[in-house]
């Protein structure tokens, strides 16, 4: 079996782009998950050290099988955030967190690490939790951003219930990771809810 060229994985960004879900797009996953929001926790104890992550970096070693239709379309979406400033491309940035983490059935914690004239450095995924909930080391977060000479992060997690509004545990922890890396001039500016169907951005809402 071939992999898919890159017309299958651009069809696939335009989907996403009008709504579609990433596991409907490419008719891949069939996911459950129950009712209710998902929730993180803010962990001030040391966790185990992040491995390898889905950019072939340091992550939170939660590396999936992919189909190759997913594993193109995302590559697409990871050049074309790492070619311009972040900001000056939500979609793109919103598109690649809801393929990346929408259809995951458990909690993910992934960071996006940025420069300091907001272009992409990495997309890491840093913590794994359950259905309901993932604990969130912000040391561990610090450590990753000052490891890349970042001067930004845009903070992202999925909600495998499809919820997206923010819970207050999940605000909690934003204000949490503010304080942290502003310890270190890292500035956070957004944190996004992402859903098999939407991505929620605090900055929109007025929670930042």
């Amino acid at each position: 079996m071939r992999a898919p060229g890159p017309s299958g994985a651009r069809e696939l960004h335009r989907e996403l782009a009008a709504g579609a879900a990433p596991g409907q797009a490419a008719d891949l996953h069939r996911c459950r998950p129950r009712p209710g929001r998902g929730r993180l926790r803010a962990r001030s104890g040391r966790s185990r050290p992040p491995g390898p992550g889905p950019c072939g970096k340091r992550g939170g070693g939660m590396s999936t099988t992919r189909h190759p239709l997913v594993a193109s379309a995302l590559a697409l979406l990871a050049e074309e955030v790492r070619s311009t400033e972040a900001l000056g491309s939500p979609g793109a940035v919103r598109d690649y967190l809801r393929l990346a983490l929408g259809d995951r059935e458990h909690e993910v914690f992934a960071v996006v690490f940025l420069d300091p004239q907001n272009r992409v450095i990495e997309i890491a995924e840093l913590f794994r939790g359950t259905l309901t909930q993932t604990a969130v080391y912000p040391r561990e977060v610090v450590i990753e951003a000052l490891k890349r000479n970042a001067a930004g992060v845009i903070l992202a997690h999925n909600h495998p219930s499809g919820a997206p509004e923010p819970s207050a545990a999940d605000r909690m922890l934003t204000d949490a990771l503010k304080r942290a890396l502003a310890l270190v001039d890292v500035v956070v500016l957004d944190h996004f809810i992402v859903t098999r169907r939407e991505t929620v951005s605090f900055a929109e809402k007025g929670l930042l």
